[in-house]
């Protein structure tokens, strides 16, 4: 058999994040790369065109949130999550593929990135992974234990239209390069930043965190950190 050196690439950055994935992961995590490739010479979901860019670039740095979001949700657990403005699914179909327990809903106002995430959905048998095609203004749908996105907008800009869409011990995780001084300052009153998590990427020379926020009222149970 010959060596599938994407592969054995995505084997090498689940192992630096200490993370386990089983043959079935890897498979999908694989051919969804497949998919993102193929869709992307037609509807052009990513500026990234080569696959092993887009392991690094997309995949690994997805992959850098989920030991985080497993420890504030809990792995194996049943939680909801909502992944705004999530283009062609990152980090929501990652995330979908990980933790099968998740409900993971991708939002996006553009209709050829959600018909990616359905055909992702279908294709890999992700039974638990939705593509809501809707401003996140509009989105009616139950609360949400985790809200996250990754460059979308602004935090201030994040966190309004999906104040409504949060549990009552939810929490933001807000996927950012350098951490955002200037943002935080203009998040409005009532949202609470309890912790900025810096990201170590497997082979991105690049900072990388993540914006951990929640309402002002202290939650039953969550991460504490000072």
């Amino acid at each position: 058999m010959q060596p599938d050196p994407l592969r054995e690439s995505l084997g090498g950055i689940c192992a630096e994040l200490g993370l386990e994935l089983p043959v079935v992961a890897l498979d999908r995590l694989l051919a969804y790369l497949s998919l993102l490739q193929r869709w992307n010479a037609t509807y052009n979901l990513t500026a990234v065109r080569d696959p092993a860019q887009m392991l690094t670039q997309h995949l690994a740095d997805c992959l850098a949130v989920v030991g985080p979001f497993r420890r504030q949700l809990g792995a194996g657990s049943q939680q909801r999550l909502l992944d705004v403005g999530s283009g062609g699914g990152l980090p929501g179909v990652v995330l979908a593929v990980l933790e099968p327990g998740w409900s993971v809903s991708c939002v996006d106002a553009v209709g050829k990135k959600v018909a990616f995430i359905r055909q992702v959905a279908a294709e890999l048998s992700l039974r638990n992974l939705a593509g809501e095609h809707t401003r996140i203004e509009a989105l009616k749908a139950p609360p949400f234990d985790l809200i996250t996105s990754r460059a979308f907008a602004s935090l201030a800009d994040f966190v309004v239209p999906t104040r409504q869409l949060l549990a009552p011990t939810g929490v933001w995780a807000a996927m950012k390069g350098k951490t955002p001084d200037a943002e935080l300052v203009g998040l409005p009153p009532g949202i609470t930043v309890f912790h900025v998590e810096p990201l170590t990427v497997p082979g991105l020379q690049a900072e990388r965190c993540l914006v951990w926020m929640r309402e002002a009222v202290p939650p039953a149970s969550g991460l504490v950190h000072s």
